[in-house]
């Protein structure tokens, strides 16, 4: 069983070429990162054709969850091979010249064959960590999925043994050369915000916020007020 903080890629796979000093073979960082997005993208062959698609999931531990419909084709292609990624754009970074803009980022790479979760046990902890993934705390507050809701449910497992991150921080690479042009460059900062609740029309009279509402407010806090 491989070293899950070894510093090296797991298989040739999932080894980064082109800028290796931005890649993070670590499973802290890689588990940071898959536990922060919201969503990922499912890529897969079907029909002979490369098939991507944005999907919610859950980790638990050594594995990433994802459900869908039974009849969920894209799923079901998994089972032969899939390619999951995670993406985080923090940061426009602007150069001096046109070449040299980018972003600062940081992403994941998960590869291998997903397996069909059936044990019920199993199936159902899975769905409370899709659930629980994008909002903590949620799963308790709310009716549980019955017999017939998980009947009609796809979930796959994908085992994290195939991953690697990369990540890019800090300002512009711009060349000694181009410093001394008269051009604005630096880094501009992005990040997700959570805004203020909307309650469904049809929400009866009487129900506060549940805590699951505040923790997501403060996962995702908007800017600070002036003078705060």
């Amino acid at each position: 069983m491989r070293d899950p903080d070894s510093p090296g890629p797991a298989s040739p796979r999932v080894q980064l070429h082109r800028h290796p000093e931005r890649a993070r073979y670590d499973r802290k960082t890689v588990d940071a990162i898959l536990d922060e997005a919201l969503i990922c993208h499912l890529g897969v062959v079907m029909d002979g054709e490369p098939l991507v698609l944005p999907t919610g999931f859950g980790r638990v531990g050594d594995t990433l969850y994802l459900h869908g419909a039974a009849t969920n084709r894209s799923l079901a292609a998994a089972l032969d091979g899939v390619c999951i990624t995670v993406t985080h754009v923090d940061g426009l970074v602007l150069a001096r010249s046109a070449f040299g803009h980018s972003m600062n980022f940081r992403s994941v790479v998960v590869r291998g064959r997903a397996r069909a979760v059936t044990d019920p046990e199993e199936r159902r902890a899975a769905l409370m960590a899709v659930v629980e993934h994008g909002i903590p705390g949620r799963w308790a507050e709310v009716r549980q999925p019955s017999a017939k809701e998980i009947e009609i449910t796809t979930v796959i497992a994908v085992d994290l043994a195939e991953c690697s991150a990369k990540v890019r921080s800090g300002p512009p690479l711009d060349p000694v050369a181009d410093h001394h042009l008269p051009v604005w460059a630096g880094e501009v900062p992005l990040r997700l915000v959570a805004g203020a609740p909307r309650p469904d029309p049809q929400l009866a009279e009487g129900i506060d916020l549940p805590p699951s509402v505040a923790e997501v407010r403060r996962r995702f806090p908007g800017p600070t007020p002036a003078g705060a």
